[in-house]
């Protein structure tokens, strides 16, 4: 079964399995300030317990977004909020199991611990990884509007030890600086600046390739031990998206990926129907007292009926808790924006909350929908889509979602332009698809959910 691996930088894995050690050190010297050291060696599942839930607190609060974390500020706030929350968490938890604390004040010291540890850790860290010499220098080749988008991501974000030397053009003529680093010559030059800036990885970024690759500089760079990739390919890996736009048929029909295995296929649907079943008891209270919200606040049917696209094209039919007026829509269908005035009171809550997707764990249980995937778009969107998006219909090539990849990273849209930024993040998705990465939009899901983010 593949994992969800290739989003994932080393500075962030190793940054988050130091911390797992560091939390877990805390944990274990704090019990022994206590007294609680036997207490908490002979129970060593509340350290792992405690541990996971101080992780998991440290995620929400985004101190794995290493490039908005990057500022000390912004470290230690995170680092308040983190521990804040994990106190709190865990208080609650007590109450439900006592068994879970290792003694009187022992979490108190373990804060207190973290508070300290994790700022100085991360600064350390900072300063260890800003060295140029552990930095991989990379050369892009190609000046056009992909390669300036290429840069601006390495620019932006730290979760990659990627330094730009800078462009070659692949004109003749060309301007002397793009994205404020320097052109440093024509094709024929690769060799020289190669050699000269010692470069790591080349990246190529031609709108033509044809006539204009120069594959002979490039062999010898790749012989000598430079890494050579197109840039579609660590656009990928910087953003988590596609580029669609400057997508090649061959990339998708030569790239690893986008092959779910029947092993993958049968977890995650047992995966979908368990998590169903069990959210489903779970909800019901709160089902119920929707469904009775929606009566009282408005005349008219409970649930909403609406046609969507499935897999492989098919239509199915959606449910959902009706947010809107009975004459919400008439005609021509139109998308919902921010602030609809069709939406009712009642509405608007259970978008916020996402309490009116619950009626789609009945489309989960038919089989079809899963819990994770591209969002199911109604037929008359999915036609106008596919005639101007490229590659728009490869999103059906997996279930649709109640959540998915897009709607935990992008903002809730309603245009043609969010449908193209969202495809980027659905065929990430597709390409990657597996029940680590399901996991992990599940828990962002979360996340969103509680922020309010990305919710309409």
């Amino acid at each position: 079964m593949r994992v969800f691996n290739r989003h994932v930088s080393m500075r962030g894995l190793t940054v988050f399995g130091f911390e797992t050690v560091l939390i877990s050190a805390s944990i274990v010297v704090a019990a022994h300030l206590h007294g609680a050291f036997d207490r908490a060696m002979s129970g060593l599942w509340k350290v792992v317990l405690v541990t996971a839930l101080c992780e998991l607190c440290f995620y929400y609060s985004d101190l794995y977004d290493l490039t908005r974390v990057h500022e000390t500020r912004n470290l230690v706030v995170g680092v308040l909020k983190g521990t804040g929350a994990a106190a709190i968490a865990l208080a609650a938890l007590s109450v439900l199991v006592p068994s879970v604390l290792l003694g009187n004040g022992t979490f108190a010291t373990v804060v207190g611990l973290l508070l300290v540890a994790v700022p100085l850790w991360r600064v350390a860290f900072n300063g260890l990884t800003s060295d140029p010499h552990l930095e991989e220098r990379l050369l892009i080749v190609g000046t056009g509007t992909l390669a300036q988008t290429v840069a601006s991501q390495i620019r932006g974000q730290q979760d990659f030890a990627y330094r730009l030397v800078g462009f070659i053009t692949d004109h003749g003529t060309g301007p002397l600086r793009v994205r404020r680093h320097d052109v440093l010559g024509g094709t024929a030059d690769i060799d020289r600046v190669v050699a000269s800036r010692r470069v790591d990885r080349i990246v190529v970024s031609l709108t033509d390739r044809r006539g204009h690759l120069p594959i002979e500089a490039l062999l010898r760079a790749k012989l000598a031990g430079v890494r050579v990739e197109d840039a579609v390919t660590i656009f990928e890996r910087l953003t988590g998206k596609i580029l669609v736009e400057d997508l090649k048929p061959s990339w998708l029909i030569f790239s690893d990926g986008f092959h779910v295995s029947r092993l993958t296929r049968l977890a995650k649907r047992t995966f979908d129907l368990c998590c169903a079943l069990v959210v489903f008891v779970l909800s019901a209270p709160a089902m119920l007292l929707t469904a009775i919200a929606v009566r009282l606040e408005s005349r008219g049917p409970i649930l909403y009926r609406q046609e969507r696209v499935g897999e492989n094209g098919r239509v199915f039919t959606l449910y959902k808790f009706r947010s809107m007026r009975l004459d919400a829509e008439q005609g021509t269908p139109v998308w919902a924006t921010d602030n609809d005035d069709r939406v009712t009171r009642v509405g608007r809550v259970i978008r916020l909350t996402r309490l009116d997707e619950l009626p789609q764990l009945w489309n989960v249980l038919k089989g079809d929908m899963s819990f994770v995937g591209p969002r199911p778009e109604r037929p008359f969107f999915v036609q106008q889509l596919a005639e101007g998006i490229p590659f728009y219909k490869a999103r059906h090539a997996v279930k649709p979602g109640l959540t998915g990849w897009a709607q935990v990273k992008y903002r809730y849209g309603s245009s043609v332009a969010d449908a193209l930024e969202k495809l980027r993040y659905d065929l990430y998705y597709i390409k990657h698809l597996s029940l680590v990465f399901d996991l992990t939009i599940l828990i962002d899901t979360v996340k969103v959910i509680v922020s309010g983010k990305g919710a309409k």
